[in-house]
């Protein structure tokens, strides 16, 4: 069976990763113990993960004319990410998430740097790829215009789009309407439809608004009741990236035509896979490593 085609419009980064103890107060200054840097941005993120699951995938977005956009640009390359569509921009950093690990959470700073050149008319130079498309995916680290046109040409040209919500923001009534999946967690599902119990939420939007409550599954409703799929029990050894992970697995399924009940399954298996790894990319599995899993 042919790989389906999938473009990814979204943000890539450097994440400049410090462990300690502890945080330092202010104008204090302390000794860490570990320092790394791994490629990440949900963008970026999602585009690995749907490529290791065996899918043709495009990556929109941009990065600066510096050290760390081209680190960035040859990691997707090293995943099988075609960049043909990730352009340098001149005298703007790329993005970069600066994260402190320390007294069992962590703290991150997101500088947006070159990400925020992923604008509409960027996206829109890239028509041509995305008529040919299966499936476009998007999140929120680009400029909200952004996701706002994307939805509407993906209406135009007829190619679903799978909208990852986060980080949380208002979403337009339009944009929702537009999209064909979309996967907020419970958090950013409070924030999208406020006042208004979930369980509603989910009877307007069947077989399109998919609640993750991480370790528990995905919530949604079926046209005739909600469900529950339920996610996979395993040992966690980092738990960022799996919500990448679940959703680049979700659009690999639902472009490959498989039931939305077996692509949550194969979304769950692939996210809780993710979690036994270090760091947002580390742990994502290839296409095997899930089959297997679901096997198991």
């Amino acid at each position: 069976m042919k790989p389906p085609k999938i473009a990814v419009i979204g943000s890539s980064s450097m994440d400049l990763v410090v462990t300690a103890d502890r945080r330092p107060g202010a104008g204090e200054t302390i000794l860490g113990e570990a320092f790394s840097t791994v490629p990440g941005g949900k963008g970026a993120n999602q585009a690995v993960a749907a490529a290791r699951l065996g899918a043709d995938v495009h990556m929109i977005g941009r990065v600066g004319d510096d050290a760390y956009g081209q680190e960035i640009v040859a990691n997707l390359k090293a995943n099988g990410v075609i960049t043909d569509y990730v352009e340098p921009v001149t005298d703007v950093s790329s993005g970069t998430a600066h994260i402190v690990l320390a007294e069992g959470d962590n703290s991150i700073i997101v500088v947006k740097g070159a990400n925020d050149h992923v604008t509409p008319s960027y996206v829109k130079n890239a028509l041509s790829l995305l008529r040919e498309c299966d499936l476009i995916m998007i999140q929120q680290e680009v400029p909200e215009e952004t996701v706002i046109e994307t939805a509407r040409l993906c209406t135009e040209i007829g190619v679903p789009l799978l909208l990852n919500p986060a980080p949380a923001r208002e979403i337009p009534d339009t944009v929702i309407e537009q999209a064909a999946y979309l996967t907020p967690n419970e958090h950013e599902a409070g924030l999208l439809f406020p006042g208004v119990p979930l369980a509603d939420v989910l009877i307007k939007y069947p077989n399109k608004l998919f609640i993750t409550e991480g370790s528990a599954g995905v919530r949604y409703y079926d046209g005739a009741e909600e469900k529950l799929v339920s996610s996979f029990k395993v040992e966690a050894v980092d738990t960022t990236g799996a919500g990448d992970t679940f959703n680049a697995a979700l659009g690999v399924a639902v472009a490959e035509g498989k039931p939305l009940e077996e692509s949550l399954r194969f979304a769950n298996r692939a996210a809780s896979i993710s979690v036994t790894g270090f760091g947002a990319q580390g742990g994502m599995p290839t296409r095997e490593e899930v089959e297997r899993g679901l096997a198991e």
